[in-house]
């Protein structure tokens, strides 16, 4: 529809174009979207009214929050800041939800029943407002949205009118449109510019609903009405609809209110109802009036799905989003290919196969064409940030080995498969195993976790290309994982440290080093620690731990009971664990900045690292692979007992004194995000875990070759950013290239020298062995030609023979 032509007496809404834009509470207490494919809109609810409404893709918000005001006589409410909330799922599994507001004043309740149409972009609300002093006809109730079309809260236009002959109320902003209509009456309109003349403005002024007010340009507006509530008896049906075009728009919104809403909410209920169904039964005994946390976790994982592409983004949030601006375009609602492959080995343990394959057939058509995953992206595969977590490249292949081994993928489909899993194993045997960033996306260098699922990659990358035929490709993806894994010590176990001596231990794994001398102290290394106030902070590598060390456990590179493991978690718990009364936390690493600052501001660039229950649920799958599954259990509860009031779970739980004013208290949800749906996968295989009494998600080529036996020592690798001045005497020296070479090498300090190709191992590196059984002691010195570019490196090299 074109622009209406303003009506005589309206006049331009003073302030343009409004306050900065703000987001709003990450806190969310319930997010849901249909399981139908032809509704591509996701909601989400917090402090008892609805937040962001995702349309027509998960990674583009397009309202920031949409409440009701009431009003009487010398009366004005806002249900948000002055009612109580409470909220339920209306089924178990099914996110449709049970709004209940009460004022705390007694005055009113407001009750909504919000889900999203199966059939269309629109979402709705069924709302019944009871007056609990005096009568309905004392009160006002007036509905109060806040565009933000396209991830932006400025440049949105707004404006009422009427279409086919039906009130509404219009947004347009980056290319698309909302409308919000409803089942009774408008008694007015208004459309105005945040913090200067939007509704909440001109109503908490006394002055009513401002309809000359009938159009906003260019700014961070406001759309207002005041229902016709006695109408209704108390009840309506509010729809809010988006489309590319407002009448696209209007229409879907019509539709959706002329079909009602009880045969929306059948066909939504069916819909969910049917997927629950295809799941496996791994829910807890529970009381029937409770919620059923399994079915919780299951819905969220699934409502984070985008059905079109198999993508899950992090969260239906942003985290400390109150704080935040259009500056902060992503949120978490964007795809991290680590929180992605966790999220879809949730789906797979809870029997969800064709869910989680989606996720690989996502993953194999967005990879990068050098093999790689970008740190975070957009639903269609774009960049948001570009660091490079090697961790990210290794867990596409090790979700390809769970699938097969599952039965989802075929023998005769694995080959599709090749290609991606081949690019990615040559990625990370061309620039593992350290990383830019580890899995906290902050620092570089080598770290347990992000080692763990490197190795365990490439060893899955090997029995891949084996099934292929290609025999030598596997073995030298196994020399090369067993190098590896065979310096994990060297690269990340500090020993005879202040820590390790207080403790009676002899050592344990550190969270992340950058580089080693050969010495059994990282000492020499120091990390700094990102987003605290002290930009300039450094923390010795010894003495900075993390449980991310428990994952050379849980990706099977290292018995539960290794007595460096033991020793580990000795380190992790003196230092990072805080036992609260629901049970044990962890935090991140020591001196972690993310997390709301001291008094609990909310976190702007750094602050100090809260608890993550998502650490909980790694600890009770170490316990269980320990052999102590009551323990496992008991942490399963701790879990648990960390969510919201409608069963979400947190990234973070505050760990200070209760901050009433700032909704901060001891063991509930911070301000960061909520839900963390990594955290509702970490949720759904520990409860597979301990049904089936194993760790479900741990490979078992790792848990064969390095625990239950020992492979034959591997080839002593040396490379250009890696350059090993020792070797024992008897091992082959490898010299690993990332280019066409010839090696020219001695053992007589250049008396005489041989030259030898280097062999193409078909990953991008070229490599040349060297057997020194026959050699004596000494030195190998050594230079390389660049056959390609027909040059000599220009540098002589030397290793000793010891």
């Amino acid at each position: 529809m074109a622009f209406p032509t303003l009506p005589p007496g309206s006049v331009e809404p003073p302030g343009a174009p409004g306050i900065e834009p703000r987001w709003t509470s990450s806190d969310k207490s319930a997010v849901g979207t249909s399981v139908s494919s032809a509704s591509c809109v996701w909601f989400t609810a917090s402090h008892g009214i609805l937040n962001e409404i995702y349309a027509p893709r998960l990674d583009m918000a397009c309202v920031r929050d949409f409440g009701f005001i009431v009003t009487a006589q010398d009366y004005f409410s806002e249900e948000k800041r002055d009612c109580d909330h409470s909220v339920q799922a209306i089924e178990d599994g099914v996110p449709a939800f049970r709004l209940i507001n009460t004022a705390r004043d007694g005055r009113y309740r407001i009750t909504k029943t919000i889900f999203s149409d199966p059939e269309r972009e629109v979402v709705l609300q069924d709302i019944r407002f009871e007056a609990l002093t005096g009568s309905l006809s004392d009160y006002r109730l007036h509905a109060l949205v806040a565009p933000h079309l396209v991830n932006g809260g400025a440049d949105n236009t707004g404006w009422y009118a009427n279409f086919k002959r039906k009130p509404m109320l219009f947004a347009e902003g980056s290319g698309r449109s909302l409308v919000i209509a409803a089942s009774v009456p408008w008694l007015a309109r208004s459309v105005g510019y945040v913090g200067f003349s939007d509704g909440w403005q001109t109503l908490s002024r006394g002055e009513g609903l401002r309809q000359d007010y009938c159009c906003a340009t260019s700014g961070n507006i406001a759309l207002s009405g005041t229902l016709n509530i006695e109408a209704g008896e108390g009840r309506a049906l509010i729809a809010i609809g988006f489309g590319t075009q407002p009448e696209e728009a209007a229409l879907r919104t019509l539709l959706s209110l002329e079909q009602g809403m009880e045969p929306a909410l059948k066909h939504y209920r069916n819909g969910w109802r049917e997927w629950q169904a295809g799941l496996l039964a791994l829910d807890e005994p529970h009381d029937p009036d409770k919620l059923n946390r399994y079915r919780v976790s299951t819905s969220v994982l699934a409502t984070h799905r985008d059905d079109a592409s198999g993508a899950i983004i992090a969260s239906l949030s942003i985290p400390w989003g109150f704080n935040k601006s259009d500056d902060d375009l992503g949120g978490y609602h964007l795809v991290w290919t680590r929180d992605l492959v966790e999220t879809a080995g949730g789906l797979l343990a809870a029997g969800a196969a064709a869910d989680a394959r989606s996720v690989l057939d996502y993953l194999t058509v967005i990879q990068e064409a050098d093999g790689h995953w970008v740190q975070n992206a957009w639903l269609d595969g774009r960049p948001y940030w570009n660091g490079i977590q090697m961790d990210e490249t290794a867990f596409p292949i090790l979700l390809y080995d769970m699938l097969l081994r599952s039965g989802e993928i075929g023998a005769s489909e694995a080959r599709r498969y090749l290609p991606m899993i081949e690019a990615a194993a040559g990625y990370i045997v061309r620039n593992g195993p350290a990383t830019q960033e580890d899995r906290w996306e902050e620092d570089a260098g080598y770290s347990p976790f992000t080692l763990a699922v490197e190795i365990a990659g490439l060893l899955a990358a090997a029995d891949a290309v084996e099934a292929a035929g290609r025999l030598d490709a596997a073995h030298y993806l196994r020399e090369v994982a067993d190098g590896w894994n065979e310096r994990i010590e060297e690269w990340t176990y500090a020993t005879n440290t202040e820590l390790s001596r207080r403790l009676g231990v002899e050592g344990y794994y550190v969270r992340i080093a950058s580089a080693t001398d050969g010495s059994l102290s990282l000492w020499r290394d120091f990390i700094p620690i990102r987003n605290r106030d002290d930009l300039g902070e450094v923390v010795e590598a010894d003495l900075l731990i993390s449980p991310d060390a428990l994952a050379l456990v849980r990706f099977g590179l290292r018995a539960a009971d290794d007595p460096r493991i033991l020793g580990t978690v000795a380190a992790i718990d003196a230092q990072l664990r805080r036992d609260l009364p629901a049970g044990p936390y962890w935090y991140r690493y020591n001196d972690d900045g993310y997390g709301e600052r001291v008094g609990g501001a909310p976190f702007a660039g750094s602050g100090v690292g809260r608890l993550w229950p998502l650490l909980t649920g790694e600890r009770a799958h170490y316990e269980l692979a320990a052999g102590r599954a009551d323990e496992a259990r008991r942490m399963l509860a701790a879990l648990e007992a960390s969510a919201s009031e409608g069963g979400l779970l947190p990234e973070q739980i505050w760990d200070s004194e209760d901050v009433p004013e700032r909704e901060l208290f001891l063991g509930r949800p911070s301000g960061s995000a909520m839900p963390l749906v990594w955290a509702h996968a970490e949720h759904i295989k520990l409860l597979r875990s301990l049904r089936d009494g194993v760790v479900f998600d741990m490979p078992p080529q790792t848990f064969a070759r390095y625990v239950a036996a020992r492979p034959a020592p591997a080839p002593f690798s040396w490379r250009l950013t890696d350059r090993r001045e020792r070797i024992p005497a008897g091992r082959v020296l490898r010299i690993e290239l990332p280019a066409p070479a010839k090696v020219r090498w001695s053992i007589d300090q250049w008396t005489n020298a041989s030259d030898a190709p280097c062999e193409d191992r078909g990953f991008g590196t070229y490599v040349f062995d060297l057997h020194t059984e026959m050699l004596p002691s000494g030195s190998i010195d050594f230079t390389i030609f660049w056959t390609d570019a027909q040059r000599w490196e220009g540098l002589n090299f030397r290793v000793e023979v010891v």
